[in-house]
């Protein structure tokens, strides 16, 4: 059952981001279902200097952050590797939760041709780009409404204590200072596909 709305509306976003783990992030492109698990997952709010929306400064990039929840916001990094992130918040707060990892799950062929020949299975969506091109997520998937039927997130009906999440701060943000340690990244404990 995909999430609904209120889900991505709530004005939390390091609950939110702590909440994905365990969610399936699934895809369609043509008749290609593809996804996994959400293994990995960082916070970014308007308040503060990750963030793409700090401040509270709308620009073309980042201008569908301050829609409703519930949409993709997907942008190029270092212009090679396209991110997927989740938008939170009521229209107007711009945040939102990057999605760094999944274990993959759905279409796990398919998603192989996408990334080409790997000689380790765990690197095949262990990264926010990698994940992307996994999945079939560019640019286009910009702006797009998660509770569609070309991207959305899946309860699973999974859940995890305390103990079973590791927190940390967010990677390659040194340019946000003090921000930059916030202990904003979650990743479920122990599992092969986090990030390295």
């Amino acid at each position: 059952m995909k999430l609904s709305e209120d889900f991505y509306h709530r004005t939390d976003v390091v609950k939110i981001a702590r909440e994905l783990l365990g969610k399936y992030l699934i895809t369609k492109a043509g008749n290609e279902v593809t996804g996994g698990l959400i293994v990995e997952t960082e916070a970014y709010s308007w308040k503060e200097r990750g963030c793409h929306a700090y401040g509270g400064k709308m620009t073309s990039r980042n201008q569908i952050m301050f829609d409703w929840g519930g949409h993709a916001y997907v942008y190029l990094c270092y212009g090679i590797h396209n991110l997927f992130n989740v938008v939170t918040n009521v229209q107007g707060k711009a945040d939102a939760v990057l999605i760094r990892a999944i274990e993959p799950a759905v279409g796990i062929s398919v998603m192989q041709q996408r990334r080409g020949e790997l000689s380790n299975p765990y690197h095949l969506t262990s990264g926010p780009g990698k994940l992307t091109r996994a999945l079939g997520i560019d640019r286009t998937c910009n702006g797009l409404n998660l509770m569609g039927d070309e991207v959305w997130i899946e309860s699973a009906g999974i859940s995890f204590s305390q103990k079973n999440i590791h927190v940390s701060k967010r990677i390659g943000i040194d340019y946000a200072g003090s921000d930059a340690n916030l202990p904003w990244r979650f990743t479920i404990r122990d599992n092969p596909w986090i990030s390295k």
